[in-house]
């Protein structure tokens, strides 16, 4: 495969740390630049740093400060003058590490920092990141031989189902579910302002499943076995969904497996399980 410069938001574990693995492995003269908040305690990443000293480097990047997002661009802009791939992956499930199960347990500030990590902070790295997107050499995805329908570079944000309006059928998470379904929103937006002119971005959300990493752990009891996902099989298969991207998908919400998810409406005939959440699946 070709090469390409690529971003990674959230990278020091769980899936963002797996896609800048997939990524240097796949392609070996891929540039990867993978963000997290505290690079000095980032093992595994100095780890695979250290396998890939040219192709790796590592950034700080807080993305609840838009400081630090300008900083980061303004360094890529200056290293690679262009961006092909940028993977939002950073998030969290609540302050707490468990979603509100009822209206007692909601609160202004853990709406107010779930909120600021799963969907300002996203929004503002295609703010920054756009004008270098946009100057990408549309490295990832398909082509279409229609010069007007070629991309220049992909927008990857990674919800949840459980951000779905259309497939919600047992309520509670109110924070989470929010700012998913907030995020798949801005994702929508971003489609349609990055799909105009002739340097198009693909925008998209993708569901990764019901993961092994520590947004999850506390719902594991209830997941089959089948639906935990292991961070590289749930990697392999959104890279296979990246890799045949193109401007007809762009603003759709896909899940690990390619099928699409409704985000606003669809069907909502979900029985009702149970009181308390469920996970199916679903994080």
């Amino acid at each position: 495969m070709a090469g390409g410069v690529v971003l990674v938001q959230g990278a020091s574990r769980g899936l963002g740390l797996h896609f800048c693995k997939h990524i240097l492995s796949a392609r070996k003269e891929a540039r990867v630049i993978a963000t997290c908040r505290s690079p000095e305690v980032a093992s595994a990443l100095h780890a695979l740093q250290r396998l890939y000293p040219q192709n790796l480097t590592v950034l700080r990047l807080d993305a609840t400060r838009e400081a630090e997002i300008r900083e980061a661009a303004e360094a890529v802009a200056k290293e690679h003058g262009r961006l092909d791939l940028l993977i939002n992956s950073g998030a969290m499930l609540h302050p707490s590490g468990r979603g509100e199960k009822s209206l007692q347990e909601v609160s202004a500030e853990g709406l107010s920092i779930t909120l600021a990590t799963n969907t300002i902070g996203p929004l503002v790295m295609a703010k920054y990141f756009a004008p270098l997107l946009r100057k990408g050499t549309g490295a990832f995805g398909h082509q279409f031989a229609d010069q007007a329908k070629q991309h220049r570079a992909i927008l990857v944000n990674l919800t949840a189902k459980v951000g779905s309006i259309g497939d919600n059928a047992l309520g509670g998470w109110y924070s989470y579910r929010m700012s998913k379904a907030a995020l798949n929103m801005a994702t929508k937006n971003l489609s349609i302002e990055l799909g105009r002119g002739k340097t198009k971005v693909v925008c998209v959300s993708l569901h990764p499943g019901t993961v092994n990493t520590d947004l999850s752990k506390p719902y594991h009891r209830n997941v089959p076995k089948d639906k935990l996902f292991t961070p590289e099989y749930s990697v392999n298969c959104l890279m296979n969904i990246i890799e045949n991207l193109d401007m007809v998908k762009t603003g759709r919400f896909f899940a690990w497996d390619g099928s699409a998810l409704p985000c606003l409406k669809g069907d909502t005939t979900v029985q009702d399980r149970s009181d308390q959440i469920k996970s199916n699946g679903d994080v």
